[in-house]
């Protein structure tokens, strides 16, 4: 469903690119208003907003909102398993998923970034599309409350995937907050003495890496 990539592109970063193409995103939208749960007038107080706002108004809000608060991070695992192991393990989970159908990402890319996941859902067909959002929805609907009890309206989009997926968005407790004084007594420092936590466990680099500026794989205009 192609109205999974309009909802990845208005999470991405703001640029003027894509900016000039909103008119065609709504389009789309309403297109597949009977498949999106009507969309495109829930979206209406974000659409507004991006076309209302300088794009280096709609910048500075973008990394305020994502980058700058991480109770509003774009990582999905950021918010199950914090700083944990676990969270490079999911990491090598969701690539290997995306190779299902043949998505391959970039190095640079973290594939639990909501977009490009949006992005994935969006060349799966319906059936397991939904049965992928609804394992990921709880989450979702997390970041989009924290995001409405902020007033962002970028609270939209996750509205608007809470009523696409096939189950109920469930709490979720809050992530593992990473104790690095336990860690370093339980494993020690590392040979070149980083602090083990940040001593990479797998080949998918997610520690130096930018929080939401990368773009998902497709989202450009002409979706």
């Amino acid at each position: 469903m192609k109205s999974y990539q309009a909802l990845a592109l208005l999470l991405v970063y703001p640029e003027a690119e894509w900016l000039a193409h909103l008119d065609e995103v709504e389009v789309l939208l309403v297109e597949e208003a009977n498949r999106n749960g009507d969309a495109a007038p829930r979206l209406n107080e974000l659409l507004t907003f991006l076309r209302g706002q300088t794009l280096l108004e709609l910048q500075q809000n973008y990394v305020a909102t994502f980058d700058q608060n991480p109770s509003h991070s774009l990582h999905l695992f950021e918010h199950i398993h914090g700083e944990s192991r676990d969270r490079g393990q999911a990491m090598v989970d969701l690539v290997e998923e995306y190779r299902k159908h043949d998505l391959e990402i970039d190095a640079s890319e973290l594939p639990d970034y909501v977009p490009l996941f949006l992005e994935y859902l969006s060349i799966l067909p319906t059936d397991e599309s939904a049965a992928l959002l609804g394992d990921a929805v709880h989450v979702l609907a997390l970041i989009g409350r924290k995001l409405h009890a902020n007033g962002s309206p970028y609270h939209a989009v996750f509205d608007v995937l809470q009523t696409l997926s096939p189950v109920a968005a469930q709490p979720l407790p809050e992530p593992p907050v990473r104790n690095m004084d336990e860690a370093m007594e339980r494993f020690g420092p590392a040979m070149d003495g980083r602090e083990p936590l940040l001593t990479p466990q797998t080949q998918v680099a997610y520690a130096d890496m930018p929080k939401s500026r990368h773009q998902p794989t497709a989202a450009v205009p002409g979706i």
